[in-house]
């Protein structure tokens, strides 16, 4: 491949049509030339800072970045492969009413707070023996509120992949309810998640509006990988299957990472949502306070677990509280309950899976019923995860 040119169509192609441009992902067929490419590109940028509107995506061999509708580089060479972005918006929660005041008392647990679903799952029971120390986790959602009083000792290092010269600082308040949920570890006050000694790693990449490009998701598994994490939550879905997605997602696997995805909020019976369809993915559906499916869940075989989901407390933006409903949450709990689990034991993700699936609740009462999907259960899944 002729590195030079290529990068020269690029720069030109860069400057002429930023206007009418949309994001695009330019496949490399060859891992050489990619990392070729990518040297060069890196290179160059300082002489011509219009390449650093380009992205590489190390986990999938592509870069991303704007093309016009009649880029030269369409027809350039038989090693690439150009692709259209795709745009998802995480999907519209249902929520109880936010909680402008510090948490009160609704456990035993002097002044702080067991919300319902850290309670139900069984984690407090687990905490002599596992909170998750030492355990890092991506939040690949729309950052954090740095400065809420129950995240504070929970997080480290993140990224924003909309403004890297900026915080992953959440606009939004979904990232910050899901790693409420997963690790808070209010001290005094406030509410505690389900493995409070778990890490937090921000990755923010989606705006203020609950939106993100498929590329920015990739560049944040890709993140994630490099940082060497040990679980990677992504609490939203997409309906339409994209080969980007599951070649990131693939990579993240076969390097050990535990992913774990919500399946979506349509209330469908056989259909989930990606990428927690992909079958190296921990998917999750919702319950609800009384140990049933919540009805806007998706649900049926493709689901690995359920957690609780519906009208969950967590932390919110300006240090505040709110309840939401949906598998987000749900996802939450589970990536929880797995940094407990690997906090015990080194597992591969595909253990981890086999573990959840086969130590759930069952949800079923029917005697003789075939296997189906149960309810998270730390106690449980400890067991398993001690288990050689």
């Amino acid at each position: 491949m002729d590195t030079a040119t290529f990068l020269h169509l690029l720069h030109e192609d860069l400057g002429l049509t930023q206007l009418s441009a949309s994001k695009h992902l330019i496949h490399f067929t060859s891992k050489t030339d990619y990392f070729a490419c990518k040297t060069e590109l890196l290179r160059l940028s300082t002489e011509l800072p219009i390449l650093n509107n380009v992205l590489p995506l190390d986990i999938i061999h592509a870069f991303s970045c704007p093309l016009g509708p009649d880029t030269k580089l369409k027809g350039f060479s038989s090693s690439t492969r150009i692709e259209a972005d795709t745009k998802l918006t995480l999907t519209k929660l249902r929520s109880g009413k936010r909680v402008p005041k510090r948490a009160s008392i609704l456990s035993n647990s002097h002044a702080r707070t067991i919300p319902w679903g850290v309670d139900q799952i069984g984690a407090p029971e687990i905490w002599s023996k596992s909170v998750g120390q030492n355990i890092h986790i991506g939040v690949v959602d729309t950052g954090i509120d740095f400065k809420h009083p129950d995240l504070k000792n929970s997080i480290s290092s993140g990224i924003n992949l909309l403004n890297r010269r900026l915080l992953p600082q959440d606009d939004n308040g979904h990232g910050t309810h899901i790693a409420g949920t997963i690790a808070a570890t209010g001290r005094y006050s406030g509410i505690i998640g389900v493995a409070p000694k778990a890490i937090i790693h921000p990755v923010k990449a989606f705006d203020h509006n609950g939106s993100a490009y498929v590329s920015d998701i990739i560049a944040g598994i890709d993140w994630c990988v490099q940082n060497d994490l040990d679980i990677i939550n992504m609490s939203f879905g997409m309906k339409t299957y994209n080969p980007s997605l599951e070649q990131a997602v693939l990579n993240a696997y076969y390097q050990g990472k535990v992913i774990v995805a919500s399946s979506g909020n349509d209330g469908k019976k056989k259909s989930i949502d990606y990428p927690a369809r992909f079958p190296q993915v921990v998917s999750v559906g919702a319950t609800n306070r009384l140990g049933k499916i919540a009805p806007f869940s998706n649900r049926g075989a493709e689901i690995d677990i359920y957690a609780p989901g519906e009208r969950v407390y967590s932390a919110w933006l300006g240090g505040k509280y709110n309840e939401l409903s949906g598998t987000s949450m749900a996802t939450a709990h589970v990536s929880g309950v797995i940094a407990l689990m690997l906090a015990l034991r080194a597992m591969s993700p595909q253990q981890i899976k086999t573990a959840l699936r086969r130590c759930s609740l069952s949800l079923n009462k029917r005697a003789g019923a075939r296997w189906q999907p149960g309810q998270l259960n730390a106690q449980r899944a400890i067991r398993a995860a001690r288990q050689p």
